[in-house]
């Protein structure tokens, strides 16, 4: 999860989208809350970025963007260059030290194993101290390669600067020579992408599906964008239930389905408050539930505590409410669920 504020507001990004940074537009259009209702938004310098805006080019308008735009409440990250690439160390140099405490987070492509997130935790520290940054800049991971899949826990765990790992589905099936990445994606790449979910949550930290590559023209017939529509949320309903936090988007017109499949509705909220409740009052123990003849105990328990602790990055929950009923789960059991797996901050 991402700790901002000094400590006093947290994210975990149910939709992170995905823009080239080379052009000023595109961040504007990033910040603009009503175009991009998203909670995340990250500014390309590797594959989005043309190879003519590699370089100095890109990095003058992600600096000037960084600088002049209010983002307001929105994750502002960047990706750079993979750290092979001759462009790396350039891209990392202007943003830290061109806009120090303007932007949250580095997504970090192509990793492979967690030394290379040591080495851009080492590169931070100097980059940081040196541009006066009052803030630590926080590291997602790409986990795109089978190496990284493989190294996964042990990237998610390299360094005190990691927020979340993230699965991206393009590269990793170009690796394994898979072709359909669309279709039946979440069957095809479940082990993949549970993967990611366990090493992540494992390690504390927030896990990211990849995106769905299709969108929907103008153009298009209105049955034609029911049926894209459809597939978005099937996709994300079906990554969310692997354990996926959120998702990439590569467009605004993703971000209110995705928004929605990552968080719980009113009814779920209400439901989960009314099972805590009368767990409580009932004394705890394994015990039927009077309103659906369901089976309840602690373990049920938990997953409501998580549907309500969803339910408050959303608003929809009251932060003290959130805090009285996790209190009481770690009265019995010795531990808060929500501490563990750091859905507060």
């Amino acid at each position: 999860m991402f700790v901002l504020d000094k400590g006093t507001r947290f994210v975990i990004p149910r939709t992170e989208m995905t823009y080239p940074g080379h052009s000023l537009k595109l961040h504007q259009n990033a910040a603009d809350p009503v175009k991009s209702p998203v909670d995340h938004v990250m500014a390309d310098f590797e594959d989005a970025c043309p190879y003519e805006f590699k370089g100095e080019k890109s990095r003058k308008v992600m600096v000037e963007a960084l600088n002049t735009l209010d983002f307001g409440k929105k994750v502002v990250t960047i990706r750079p260059n993979n750290i092979h690439s001759p462009f790396f160390k350039g891209d990392m140099e202007a943003i830290v030290l061109g806009a120090p405490n303007r932007f949250h987070g580095i997504i970090l492509p192509k990793t492979r194993g967690p030394e290379e997130i040591r080495e851009v935790s080492k590169l931070l520290d100097d980059l940081e101290k040196r541009g006066g940054w009052k803030s630590k800049i926080q590291i997602e991971s790409l986990i795109e390669t089978p190496h990284a899949l493989i190294n996964a826990y042990e990237i998610a765990t390299a360094s005190d600067r990691m927020a979340g790992l993230i699965f991206g589905i393009a590269d990793y099936a170009a690796n394994l020579g898979i072709r359909e990445i669309v279709e039946n994606q979440n069957q095809n790449f479940h082990y993949s992408k549970q993967a990611v979910v366990v090493a992540a949550k494992a390690a504390g930290l927030h896990a990211v599906d990849n995106v769905y590559l299709r969108l929907w023209r103008k153009e298009d017939s209105p049955e034609r964008v029911a049926e894209l529509q459809r597939g978005l949320r099937e996709k994300n309903q079906g990554a969310a239930n692997l354990g996926m936090d959120g998702t990439w988007v590569i467009h605004p017109q993703q971000a209110e389905i995705c928004n929605a499949c990552y968080t719980p509705n009113q009814t779920q909220v209400d439901e989960a408050r009314r099972v805590i409740k009368l767990y409580h009052e009932k004394g705890g123990g394994s015990m039927a539930d009077p309103a659906t003849g369901e089976m309840i105990d602690e373990a049920t328990i938990k997953i409501g505590l998580m549907d309500l602790a969803k339910g408050a990055q959303a608003g929809m929950v009251n932060a003290a409410e959130l805090a009285d009923w996790s209190a009481k789960s770690k009265a019995i059991t010795g531990y808060d669920i929500l501490e563990l797996m750091r859905r507060t901050a």
